[in-house]
């Protein structure tokens, strides 16, 4: 977007991403699943969010005064109804891969061997930077017309780097593996790295050269509500590593690299901004994550780290009152770094949530945008 054809809410979040001091606090992507409220904060008719899923979403965050989306997610409230998810669900049996029955450890060491690795090497082989860059930009631009003058469209999913792969074997296989063949572990993770490391320099030089914001959002579900899903000595010695060469292009060339949390993450913390990690979204406070002792952290220069604040989607939004959202919104903002804050939801808000949270969760963000003064409105 050109910055002289800027909105207001898109320069006040492009400020916020470069740690402008600003007078007010922008508001970041707020993603509710219940067709109903979706089609209430529109202001459109029942039944027309499914009619026109990406109109009458976005017609919801322009009404709420979004002022950035990095993950675009309009069709994504299709995969449920206004009593929550109503898709199949899937067996529990073991997967089959490229011939090969996923059901112990042994066999996910097979797999990577024989397929996992030989296609990194493969896509390594037959990368191609340039429609790589352009795929990526046209996506970022396309995103951004449609969007408008007012919100920011800032980037996701283009950089890639080494995951745990328990989605593809499964947890209990997967694990194993990973304690008992850390070699083989090693091995698959720099070949993940080898390839994000060529692709992301692409990206980071693409996006450089277009002008888009410097700012790109990771994601990668590493614990749960006890803690991370592997030990911390083993991801220093496998993953980390991998981890840091493969967002090196991104770092150097000053991109906002905002990591999304779920489950308790602190352990990881510091190294993930040691890596050049320099921002957090998505925090489960009831989980450990201490917001207060995130906020105060620098990153990796000394720098305030960028923190996307999010209205619990997990305790006040669906369980609380109208009083306890106005009051976590409050604790956000005091305790928040004085440069680098968004406010918004901490994930998606499932159906079922009180549509009066809801409303006083954006309430308080549109006083926000305006004034960091504290809200002197209801339930004070």
């Amino acid at each position: 977007m050109d910055i002289n054809g800027m909105g207001d809410n898109a320069r006040l979040a492009l400020d916020t991403i470069r740690h402008v001091p600003t007078e007010g606090i922008p508001t970041g992507l707020v993603h509710i699943m219940e067709h109903g409220v979706i089609e209430h904060l529109a202001g459109v008719g029942v039944g027309e969010y499914a009619k026109d899923p990406h109109g009458v979403y976005m017609r919801m965050q322009k009404n709420i005064g979004v002022c950035m989306i990095d993950q675009y997610l309009a069709d994504n409230p299709l995969s449920m109804d206004n009593r929550g998810y109503h898709g199949a669900a899937a067996p529990m049996s073991a997967a089959v891969l490229d011939g090969i029955r996923i059901d112990s450890p042994e066999s996910v060491v097979e797999h990577l061997e024989r397929f996992a690795i030989p296609q990194y090497r493969g896509m390594i082989r037959d990368f191609d930077a340039d429609a790589a860059e352009r795929h990526a930009i046209h996506a970022e631009r396309d995103c951004q017309r449609w969007f408008g003058p007012d919100i920011l469209k800032t980037g996701y999913a283009h950089f890639t780097f080494p995951t745990l792969n328990y989605f593809r074997y499964g947890y209990e296989h997967y694990f194993a593996a990973f304690a008992m063949f850390p070699d083989v572990m090693g091995r698959f993770f720099a070949a993940q790295a080898d390839y994000s490391e060529l692709r992301n320099r692409a990206i980071a030089n693409a996006f450089v050269e277009a002008g888009l914001p410097l700012y790109h959002r990771l994601d990668h579900d590493m614990a749960d509500s006890r803690g991370l899903l592997t030990g911390v000595p083993a991801l220093e010695r496998d993953w980390l590593p991998c981890f840091e060469r493969s967002i090196r292009p991104a770092v150097d060339a000053g991109f906002k690299l905002v990591w999304h949390c779920d489950g308790n993450l602190m352990g990881i913390l510091p190294a993930l901004i040691e890596c050049g990690v320099n921002g957090f979204q998505g925090f489960q406070y009831e989980d450990g994550m201490d917001y207060v002792k995130i906020c105060a952290m620098r990153d990796r220069h000394g720098g305030p780290l960028l923190i996307e604040a999010g209205v619990s989607v997990t305790r006040e939004l669906p369980t609380g009152t109208p009083r306890d959202v106005k009051r976590h919104v409050d604790f956000l903002v005091e305790h928040g770094p004085k440069t680098g804050l968004f406010l918004q939801f901490s994930s998606s808000c499932v159906p079922g949530t009180p549509l009066a949270n809801i409303e006083t969760a954006i309430g308080a963000m549109r006083h926000y945008r305006k004034a960091r003064s504290p809200w002197r409105g209801a339930w004070q």
